[in-house]
Protein backbone atom coordinates (compact mmCIF):
# COMPACT_ATOMS: atom_id res chain seq x y z
CA UNK A 1 0.00 0.00 0.00
CA UNK A 2 1.30 3.47 -0.87
CA UNK A 3 0.67 6.77 0.82
CA UNK A 4 1.29 10.33 -0.38
CA UNK A 5 3.70 12.12 1.93
CA UNK A 6 4.73 15.73 2.01
CA UNK A 7 8.07 16.55 3.58
CA UNK A 8 10.46 19.44 3.69
CA UNK A 9 13.72 17.82 2.57
CA UNK A 10 16.79 19.97 3.06
CA UNK A 11 14.66 23.09 2.90
CA UNK A 12 12.68 22.11 -0.18
CA UNK A 13 9.16 20.74 -0.24
CA UNK A 14 8.61 17.26 -1.69
CA UNK A 15 5.57 15.17 -2.32
CA UNK A 16 5.96 11.47 -3.06
CA UNK A 17 3.96 8.27 -3.02
CA UNK A 18 5.80 5.82 -0.76
CA UNK A 19 5.12 2.31 0.44
CA UNK A 20 3.96 1.99 4.05
CA UNK A 21 7.03 -0.11 4.89
CA UNK A 22 9.68 1.99 3.10
CA UNK A 23 12.52 2.92 5.43
CA UNK A 24 13.68 6.51 5.38
CA UNK A 25 17.24 5.49 4.44
CA UNK A 26 15.94 3.67 1.36
CA UNK A 27 13.71 6.60 0.42
CA UNK A 28 16.59 9.06 0.73
CA UNK A 29 19.15 6.90 -1.07
CA UNK A 30 17.08 5.06 -3.68
CA UNK A 31 14.11 7.34 -4.36
CA UNK A 32 15.69 10.78 -3.89
CA UNK A 33 19.36 10.03 -4.66
CA UNK A 34 20.88 11.45 -1.46
CA UNK A 35 23.72 9.16 -0.50
CA UNK A 36 25.03 10.72 2.71
CA UNK A 37 22.99 8.47 5.04
CA UNK A 38 24.97 5.23 5.02
CA UNK A 39 23.80 1.70 5.62
CA UNK A 40 25.96 0.39 8.40
CA UNK A 41 24.40 -2.02 10.83
CA UNK A 42 20.75 -1.84 9.64
CA UNK A 43 19.76 -2.03 13.28
CA UNK A 44 20.14 1.45 14.75
CA UNK A 45 23.41 0.67 16.48
CA UNK A 46 26.08 2.52 14.48
CA UNK A 47 24.63 5.95 13.60
CA UNK A 48 25.97 5.98 10.03
CA UNK A 49 22.44 6.66 8.78
CA UNK A 50 21.71 9.58 11.14
CA UNK A 51 19.60 12.39 9.71
CA UNK A 52 17.65 15.16 11.42
CA UNK A 53 13.86 15.00 11.61
CA UNK A 54 12.41 18.27 12.84
CA UNK A 55 15.91 19.09 14.09
CA UNK A 56 16.42 15.94 16.16
CA UNK A 57 18.85 13.14 15.27
CA UNK A 58 17.09 10.05 13.97
CA UNK A 59 18.42 6.78 12.61
CA UNK A 60 16.97 6.56 9.13
CA UNK A 61 17.44 2.77 9.06
CA UNK A 62 14.79 2.46 11.81
CA UNK A 63 12.43 5.19 10.62
CA UNK A 64 9.49 4.54 8.32
CA UNK A 65 9.26 7.25 5.70
CA UNK A 66 5.50 7.66 6.24
CA UNK A 67 6.19 8.84 9.81
CA UNK A 68 7.97 11.86 8.35
CA UNK A 69 4.85 13.14 6.61
CA UNK A 70 4.53 16.86 7.35
CA UNK A 71 7.98 17.06 8.90
CA UNK A 72 11.37 18.53 8.02
CA UNK A 73 14.16 16.08 7.16
CA UNK A 74 17.77 17.18 6.86
CA UNK A 75 20.80 15.36 5.49
CA UNK A 76 24.41 16.45 5.08
CA UNK A 77 23.60 17.49 1.51
CA UNK A 78 21.39 20.25 2.91
CA UNK A 79 23.97 21.81 5.23
CA UNK A 80 26.11 23.62 2.67
CA UNK A 81 24.79 27.00 1.56
CA UNK A 82 25.70 28.83 -1.62
CA UNK A 83 28.33 26.23 -2.49
CA UNK A 84 30.10 26.75 0.85
CA UNK A 85 30.50 24.08 3.50
CA UNK A 86 28.83 24.66 6.83
CA UNK A 87 31.21 25.60 9.67
CA UNK A 88 30.94 22.04 11.00
CA UNK A 89 31.65 20.44 7.62
CA UNK A 90 34.62 22.77 7.18
CA UNK A 91 35.91 21.92 10.67
CA UNK A 92 35.71 18.19 9.95
CA UNK A 93 37.77 18.80 6.81
CA UNK A 94 40.33 21.13 8.39
CA UNK A 95 40.77 19.18 11.64
CA UNK A 96 40.81 15.71 10.06
CA UNK A 97 37.55 14.60 11.70
CA UNK A 98 36.81 12.43 8.69
CA UNK A 99 38.98 9.35 8.49
CA UNK A 100 37.57 6.96 5.87
CA UNK A 101 34.46 9.15 5.77
CA UNK A 102 31.84 6.43 6.15
CA UNK A 103 30.60 7.60 9.55
CA UNK A 104 31.17 11.29 8.85
CA UNK A 105 27.69 12.26 7.59
CA UNK A 106 26.03 10.69 10.63
CA UNK A 107 28.56 12.30 12.98
CA UNK A 108 28.03 15.69 11.35
CA UNK A 109 24.25 15.43 11.60
CA UNK A 110 24.37 14.43 15.29
CA UNK A 111 26.85 17.25 15.98
CA UNK A 112 24.70 19.72 14.02
CA UNK A 113 21.75 18.97 16.28
CA UNK A 114 23.98 19.45 19.34
CA UNK A 115 25.43 22.76 18.18
CA UNK A 116 22.01 24.15 17.31
CA UNK A 117 20.82 23.46 20.87
CA UNK A 118 24.12 24.11 22.63
CA UNK A 119 26.53 26.29 20.64
CA UNK A 120 29.30 25.95 23.26
CA UNK A 121 29.28 22.32 24.37
CA UNK A 122 31.86 20.78 26.68
CA UNK A 123 33.87 17.74 25.62
CA UNK A 124 31.57 15.58 27.76
CA UNK A 125 28.49 17.01 26.05
CA UNK A 126 30.01 16.38 22.61
CA UNK A 127 30.83 12.79 23.57
CA UNK A 128 27.28 12.27 24.87
CA UNK A 129 25.74 13.72 21.69
CA UNK A 130 27.89 11.47 19.50
CA UNK A 131 27.52 8.35 21.65
CA UNK A 132 25.14 6.74 19.16
CA UNK A 133 27.63 7.11 16.30
CA UNK A 134 30.43 4.60 15.85
CA UNK A 135 33.68 5.30 14.02
CA UNK A 136 35.76 2.25 13.26
CA UNK A 137 38.84 4.20 12.12
CA UNK A 138 39.78 6.42 15.04
CA UNK A 139 39.69 7.06 18.75
CA UNK A 140 37.30 10.00 18.26
CA UNK A 141 39.90 12.63 19.22
CA UNK A 142 39.84 14.35 15.80
CA UNK A 143 36.06 14.14 15.63
CA UNK A 144 35.66 15.85 19.00
CA UNK A 145 38.30 18.44 18.05
CA UNK A 146 36.34 19.13 14.86
CA UNK A 147 33.13 19.78 16.76
CA UNK A 148 34.98 22.02 19.22
CA UNK A 149 36.56 23.96 16.36
CA UNK A 150 33.15 24.49 14.73
CA UNK A 151 31.73 25.72 18.03
CA UNK A 152 34.63 28.17 18.43
CA UNK A 153 34.26 29.41 14.83
CA UNK A 154 30.55 30.13 15.16
CA UNK A 155 29.78 33.61 16.47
Amino acid sequence: MKKIIRIDLNGRPREDAVADNLLLIDYLREEVGLTSPKKGCDGGECGACTVLVDGAPRQSCLTLTVTCDGRAVETVEGLAAGGRLSPLQRAFHEHLGAQCGYCTPGMIMAATALLRCNPRPTKAQIRAALAGNICRCTGYVKIIESVEAAAEATP
